[in-house]
């Protein structure tokens, strides 16, 4: 479900990424300079990053569905150059190309490199399932999704995404994160809590020492959502299920929770739900443990998710594998990669959660310009005034 629908297409270490976005409607004033690039830079932040983030130096290019600055209504093309092709121009070559390329046959133990061989048939050259499905693509997944993200500010949508924990080390996070984010934006691991900071740091070097790598948890916070988007009536239509969809999609993700997540099936229902209470005449909620979804449906408080995500595939001292060439037992495969991309999760996650809500708020609202939308949800946002119910 959902108005917006995109495609990327582009390998990690081809010439370039391209996506497209339909559905975006007319009028939304957007400069890639201005609200895409600065987001992508933000994806390549992060302590324990590879050497290909100083390679990379991200920024889109919009080449149709905006004129003067302004989206047409039309779908908008997108194209992010990779640097890092000009060394791998004859490996990556679309053309049929006499240069000799060494043939990847041994896969790494969690990646797709195995079941995408074997499934499309590449035992031969393991390389053709590894660039398609690096986390290079996200790249410009945070694109598109920063378009939706312009959107939902137009419509007074703020969001914020932060880290949890990484290797298992916990930061704290303030009751308000929104008037916190100048002390997020200054850590070098997206974190809130200083002390956690040099723990996470110091754990990130010795899992490069060990030739490891670490996982993480991190959450996005998006306030003053309309009520309504979404819907129980179908399985489909559910906001939550249509969130989860889509965070799982991100690479390396192996869970999502929203709201209380996971910690809800631990506590008593009297503890768990939300309690409705009036102020002023508007419908408030006692707490947000539901994280701003019930029965699939946004109820006006922050819609909460929170993402956790596995140790990256690539170690430097590799498990055990095995050859499709030779049939023999050997160390796995090593490819150039991080040893810690939590961080940069958070901002994945953050653009991939505006995609979903801006598609459903266009769904749920419709209109072709953006003025349109913007005065069905401002009329929208009276719901939970009770006297305007009556």
């Amino acid at each position: 479900m959902g108005r917006l629908r995109f495609l990327t297409a582009g390998e990690s270490h081809g010439e370039m990424l391209s996506g497209i976005l339909e559905g975006m409607p007319a009028g939304l004033s957007l400069i890639a300079s201005r609200d895409i690039d600065p987001i992508l830079r933000e994806r390549q932040k992060g302590y324990g990053r590879s050497r290909r983030q100083q390679i990379e130096n991200d920024s889109a290019r919009i080449i149709s569905g905006v004129r003067n600055g302004v989206t047409t209504g039309a779908p908008i093309a997108l194209l992010i150059e990779n640097k890092d092709w000009k060394h791998w121009k004859e490996r990556m070559s679309v053309e049929p190309t006499t240069s000799e390329s060494t043939p990847v046959t041994i896969p790494r133990p969690g990646h797709a490199d195995l079941a995408g061989a074997i499934k499309y048939g590449h035992t031969g050259d393991i390389r053709n399932v590894l660039e398609r499905a690096s986390a290079r693509e996200t790249a410009m997944r945070v694109a598109i999704g920063a378009i939706a993200t312009r959107l939902l500010r137009h419509l007074d949508i703020e969001s914020i995404a932060y880290v949890r924990s990484i290797g298992g080390i916990e930061s704290s996070i303030p009751t308000d994160v929104f008037s916190s984010r100048q002390s997020l934006e200054e850590s070098k691991v997206r974190v809130f809590d200083a002390a956690a900071e040099n723990q996470i740091i110091a754990a990130i070097d010795l899992a490069k020492e060990n030739g490891d790598t670490l996982g993480g948890v991190v959450e996005c916070v998006f306030r003053n959502v309309p009520t309504g988007i979404g819907s129980h009536v179908h399985w489909d239509r559910k906001l939550d299920g249509i969130i989860a969809h889509a965070v799982m999609s991100i690479q390396a993700v192996k869970s999502v929770e929203i709201g209380l997540g996971v910690k809800a099936s631990s506590m008593k229902g009297s503890e768990t739900h939300d309690a409705i209470t009036i102020e002023d005449g508007v419908l408030r909620r006692s707490h947000n443990n539901a994280g701003g979804i019930e029965g699939g449906i946004s109820n006006g408080e922050p819609i909460v998710v929170r993402a956790s995500m596995k140790p990256i595939s690539t170690l430097m001292r590799p498990l055990a594998s095995v050859d499709l060439a030779t049939g023999e037992m050997t160390e796995a495969h090593i490819e150039r990669s991080d040893v810690c991309a939590v961080p940069a999760l958070a901002v994945i996650l953050e653009q991939v959660v505006a995609l979903t809500i801006a598609s459903e708020i266009l769904e749920t609202f419709g209109g072709d310009t953006v003025g349109e939308v913007f005065l069905r949800v401002t009329e929208r946002r009276k719901a939970l005034n009770i006297l305007q119910m009556k």
